[in-house]
Parts: C-alpha cells; structure tokens; sequence
C-alpha cells in the first residue's frame, strides 16, 4: 500500500515523455513520483531516432554526451548507416529524402548543429538514460502500479491504484494512447478512425535478395526493407488490427510482407519484440481538465512516420514541466499553465496532418500513385528535400509569442560564448537563462529582482546583445542593442513578480535612465508639416 502522504505531482507513465517531464519538474523544486503499470522497461521496436529538438532538450540538462555515447554505439554495431547527425534525413510517405539535396547552409540548420551527433537515439536506449537522469534526481518511479480509479477534489486528486490511494497536488497522463487517465478524467479524444495495419521487425531472412532495399509499393500496400540489417516494415489498408495487444508472431510478420512483396520471402527468427501500429489519429479535446492533465500520446495519435510522436511528446514534457513547477512553488504568473495547451495544440494539430498526409500517399490505389509520382518529383528538387527535412527534424518549430525580434519563439540556436563555453551550458539545472552582452551588464542587473529563477551569463559585446530564454528552450526576449525595453515585461510574463522586493525598487530607476538615454539620443523632430 501506498504511505499517504500528498505528492505534488504524480505522473501516470515512466516512458520517455513521463520521465523528461519529471525530471523537469523535480529541477523546478516539485516532489514528484512516477506510476509505472508495467514491471519492466518496454523493448519493442519503436522510434528509431530522434529530432534536433529533443536532442537539444537533453542537451539543456547535460545529458547530450550520453546520447552521444548511444549513436557512437548505433553507428559501430549497425556499420553502414550512412553519415548521421546533421545528415539524417529520414523519409516521407515512404520517399527516401536524399542527404545530397538538402541545403545544409540554410540558417535554419546552421544554427542547430551542437546535438547533431545525438540524434540515432532508439526509444530504449533514450528510456534507460532518462531513467538515470531522474534516478539521480531523487525521483521514485513505482512500476507495476496501475491507476484505477481518480477524483479531482479541487484542491488536488485522489488517485486510486491496485497499489492503494495516493493523493496529490496534480496527475499528469503520460500513459499513452490508450490513456487510462484521459478515460478516467472524462477528455474526449476527437478524430480520425484507423484504416492502416502497420507492423515492424528485425528478423533472419532466408532469401533477402527477394525483397527490395528501401521502400516499395503494391496494390495491397508497402513495405521497407533496411536500412539495419534484417528490419522490415509493413503497411496494410485493412481497416486496422481487431486486437491490437495481441501477440506478434513470425508468422503473422512473414504473412504480412508476403502479401505486400507478392513474394514468397521466407522469415527464420525473430531477432527484436515486434510493434504493430495504425494511423489512428486524434487529439484530446483539452490538454487539462482542472488537476489532471495529459501529454504526448494521452493527448495526441497518429502514424508512427518519422517518429514524430516520441519527438512531439517531449516538447510537451519539457513545456509543461516548468510551468506546472512554477504553479507549485507558487511564482507562477496568472494563466501561465494556459499556455501550455495554446502553445502545443497548434503542434500536435500541425504534426496529425503530416502524418495524415503521408498515410495518403502510401495508398495503392492509382490516383494514390499518380500523387506519390509528383510528390516525388518535388522531393528530387533540392527545395523540396530541404523544405521536409527542415519540417522533419524540427529546426522551424516556433510558437506565437510577442516580440519582434526574429528569435522569440523559436528555440534558442547554438550560441557560443568568449571562454569557450555555450549558453545552454550553464542551464543544465533548469531555470531561465538570460545572455547579457551590453558593456554594463544593464540586462542582468535588471534580472537580478528574478534571482533563484534566472541566472544571467555575461559575455563579450556581440549580436544578439540579449537573449532571455525559457527553461524549455524557448527564446522569450531577444535584443539586438543594449536597451532593456521590454525585458522587464517578458521577465513578468513568463517568470512572475520579482523574487527580492527590496531590489524591485531599483528596476524602475533602471528603465528610467535607458528612456532618458533613448530620448537624449533620438533625433529632434522636424517642422510640424
């Protein structure tokens, strides 16, 4: 039975999503565990890699050489991948999109190259370092725990679970697509039926030469064969599997790339658990209800195409976990955990079309391939191939938020500093980061009222003179010049009141001497017309 005392936060689901998002909040100060309902880590095949901005998330917690160490290990064992990091491409509808046309010196790539080497992360791999990560951050993650039962009492949840009842301040669904806490809380999850059956395997292959490398399309579907050896991928238009859970046999494996060969290849083994998948895709009707609230796949699904949910669930981890963390340590700006939904529905909406799209595509029907034909011709041009890769690997994610400069909203790019270090370097315990390059520190004096939330790293005079970044990655303010304008607001936005009122006094004085120097400096104005 469960001691009860009240947790701050409980998420429901030790995936990847479930523990970024409780390493963030355990940085941010909340006392959270984690509800596991399965006893044992989860091996099956799934995301293979993962995106520029999932690996510059872990990346802002010091975990990049970890992931690293991973791809070091993927590209030895699995020699012959082809260059990786910056040159990973992927796919869309099946398209192999070529490392050769891409535009590599588009900024939107320049500016994201420092973790280009942790990007051939597998879901298990990703998993296990994660888990470490909290580990080491005091978090308890309790598996074969599964929730039953939920009461939202107002001022926090009654949680029921086959290990007894646990209360506390807020429960996070991190529990997948088939979320027992979306279920339990009531959210509607609105969207389109499955009409895919897809499936995919390592195995022995008596006769490889029978299949095609790559791709490959029938009427009754496609398949990939490659590029590890002995992986193979299914797609069927059957309306979708009558049991999902049920066991994955060689057999069923072998039957399925039969049908969409139209050979007779034969399978010897199973070398990796199986996965089976649809383009079941939907998105819940509100990320939050008062106290719970979902993320990743408990809040949008879709075809696995590129591994954009593992990468879109993330992005939600890491947005949240801040805000919620600020909501329990009690700074948190009014309406602050509503952007969490009016900033990553836009996403997820954006993410369920892409696959949509590419389900489309996979069609064997004739009009299905006379559209993959022109679709095809786009991605052999190299702005075609630029244009989805850039989509693909995240570079272009940006969120609507006010400022005119061309950073805000977008993650912060690769900025290096005068003694060697980067910017992200000195954020790996989470919290804002403010980049302050005027000649008298005009920024981080003005910060100083957000000490304990902000810590502002001085560099040599340089363009952007000031970047205030958010603790997911997200530029908040940026500044070309030394005037502070605007900072002050951003600083109330997003991290609250001041932390010392006894220095707060001070902050008007300081943006009353820059106006006085902006007016001083403004050029007098001509005659009256």
């Amino acid at each position: 039975m469960f001691v009860s005392n009240e947790w701050d936060v409980t998420v429901v689901g030790a995936g990847p999503v479930g523990l970024v998002l409780a390493g963030e909040l355990a940085l941010s100060g909340a006392k959270v565990r984690v509800l596991e309902r399965l006893a044992e880590p989860d091996r099956a095949m799934k995301a293979q890699s993962i995106n520029i901005p999932t690996a510059e998330a872990l990346d802002r917690r010091g975990l990049l050489p970890a992931a690293e160490a991973v791809q070091r290990e993927i590209s030895r064992v699995d020699g012959g991948l082809g260059p990786v990091g910056t040159r990973f491409t992927g796919h869309f509808a099946g398209m192999a999109l070529e490392a050769d046309l891409v535009d590599w010196s588009d900024p939107d790539f320049t500016a994201h190259t420092a973790a280009a080497g942790a990007r051939m992360v597998p879901q298990p791999q990703l998993v296990a370092l994660l888990a470490e990560h909290v580990a080491r951050l005091g978090v308890p993650v309790c598996r074969g725990v599964e929730v039953t039962a939920l009461e939202d009492t107002g001022d926090g949840v009654l949680v029921g679970t086959t290990a007894g009842q646990v209360r506390t301040g807020w429960l996070v669904g991190c529990d997948g697509g088939h979320s027992t806490v979306r279920r339990l809380a009531g959210i509607d999850f609105p969207g389109t039926a499955p009409e895919v059956t897809g499936c995919q395997a390592v195995v022995d292959i008596a006769d490889p030469e029978k299949l095609a490398n790559g791709w490959a399309w029938s009427p009754e579907g496609a398949y990939r064969y490659g590029p590890q050896p002995g992986r193979v991928a299914t797609v069927e238009f059957d309306g979708g599997p009558s049991d999902r859970s049920a066991p994955i046999t060689l057999e069923e494996v072998q039957a399925r790339l039969r049908r969409v060969s139209g050979t007779d290849v034969t399978l010897t083994a199973l070398r990796a658990t199986p996965t089976r998948w649809t383009d079941n895709t939907r998105q819940a009707a509100t990320y939050r209800s008062g106290r719970v609230l979902l993320v990743g796949d408990a809040a949008h699904v879709h075809p696995p195409f590129g591994g954009q949910g593992l990468n879109l669930g993330v992005g939600d981890a890491t947005n949240l976990g801040w805000k919620l963390g600020a909501v329990v340590a009690g700074w948190a700006p009014a309406g602050l955990l509503d952007t969490y939904d009016a900033e990553r529905r836009p996403l997820g909406a954006w993410v369920l079309d892409w696959t949509r799209a590419q389900t489309g595509l996979l069609r064997g029907d004739p009009k299905s391939a006379a559209l993959r034909g022109i679709v095809a011709d786009l991605l052999s041009t190299r702005e075609g191939t630029t244009y989805a890769v850039k989509q693909i690997s995240g570079v272009t994610q940006r969120i609507d938020l006010p400022g005119g400069h061309p950073l805000v909203g977008r993650f912060v790019p690769d900025l290096g500093l005068r003694d060697g270090s980067r910017l992200v370097d000195h954020g790996h315990g989470g919290g804002f980061l403010l980049l302050d390059r005027t000649p008298d520190a005009a920024f981080a004096r003005l910060a100083s009222a957000w000490a304990g939330r902000v810590t502002s790293v001085a560099d040599a005079p340089a363009t952007p003179a000031g970047v205030l970044v958010r603790p997911d990655g997200v530029v908040a303010w940026a500044s070309d010049s030394a005037d502070p304008a605007g900072l002050d607001a951003a600083l109330r936005r997003w991290a609250g009141a001041p932390s010392h009122l006894a220095e707060a006094g001070e902050l008007d004085d300081l943006l009353e001497v820059h106006a006085a120097q902006r007016a001083v400096a403004r050029p007098p104005a001509g005659p009256e017309p």
